[in-house]
């Protein structure tokens, strides 16, 4: 893993959340996004190195809108920069990591991805994220 790529904060309102984060960062937003296939919209940060994720739940099914009726609003994942996610999800399978995709699929950001499951990672939703190349 290269670096941390983002983290992934559960908002309930991105009219509400975009201007909090706006203030707090003192940067504006530079993308949003919505992700038809997770029923998420999404807006990005950036902020040094790294980049701040707001995801807002656009169905009730959403793993988000789930998410936030379980624990509120907060911090929702943490997404490491991989350069070769496949690689990378056979080599935590051997380690005995529980993916949640068995391959990776389309995110945000032009972006694949791949979850691990928390239940391996002390509770922490891990996100692999690997730049789509063209």
């Amino acid at each position: 893993m290269k670096k941390v790529e983002h983290i992934g904060i559960a908002v309930k309102s991105m009219d509400v959340s975009l201007p909090l984060f706006e203030k707090l960062l003192n940067t504006a937003c530079y993308k949003q996004e919505a992700v038809e296939s997770e029923h998420v919209l999404t807006a990005f940060f950036k902020t040094g190195e790294t980049k701040i994720e707001l995801l807002e739940a656009t169905a009730e099914t959403s793993a988000i809108a789930k998410f936030i009726e379980k624990k509120g609003e907060g911090i929702h994942h943490i997404a490491f920069d991989v350069e070769d996610i496949e690689a990378e999800m056979k080599r935590l399978q051997g380690e005995g990591f529980v993916l949640l995709n068995e391959v990776p699929k389309r995110g945000a950001d032009n972006k694949l991805v791949c979850f691990l499951h928390p239940k391996n990672t002390n509770g922490v939703l891990v996100e692999l994220c690997q730049e789509i190349r063209s």
